[in-house]
Formats: structure tokens, C-alpha cells, sequence
């Protein structure tokens, strides 16, 4: 196992997800804004500029995306 740190993944609960219709399933996805924010940190990690903060921001918002991946396989699988 991997020690790493990262932004807790909830911080976003209130501000970061939406949930979207998409043929008739109600789906978990990132606002814009956290969609934008994941784009700009993934950017700037390529280009090696990620401070640690932004590096725990970044792991974070990925472990969210993970999370919501399955939730949403779950639900479409049961649909």
C-alpha cells in the first residue's frame, strides 16, 4: 500500500458534484468548475509544476472520479 496525501475527497460534496440525467439514469459528475480545476492541476502535473498542495488536490479529486466511476457503473448496470 501506498502512503500518499491528498484533499479529502468529501470537502467536495457540496460544491464539486452534480447529478445529471442521462437516458432516464441519474449519474454523479463534477461540476464545471471541479471539471475545470481536475483539467488545470492534470495540466500542470504533465508539465512537472504541481505544488504539494495542488498534488493532494489532485489525488483527491482523482480518487473522487474513481469513486464515482464505479457508482455510476453500479447504476447503470442495475438499470
Amino acid at each position: 500500500m501506498i502512503t500518499q496525501m491528498m484533499v479529502q475527497p468529501s470537502s467536495w460534496v457540496e460544491s464539486g458534484i452534480k447529478i445529471s440525467k442521462v437516458r432516464n439514469l441519474h449519474l454523479f459528475k463534477f461540476t464545471d468548475e471541479l471539471q475545470s480545476q481536475l483539467e488545470e492541476l492534470s495540466l500542470n502535473k504533465k508539465a512537472g509544476t504541481l505544488t504539494s498542495e495542488q498534488e493532494a488536490e489532485l489525488a483527491g479529486i482523482l480518487e473522487l472520479d474513481r469513486i464515482f466511476t464505479l457508482l455510476n457503473a453500479r447504476i447503470i448496470a442495475e438499470s
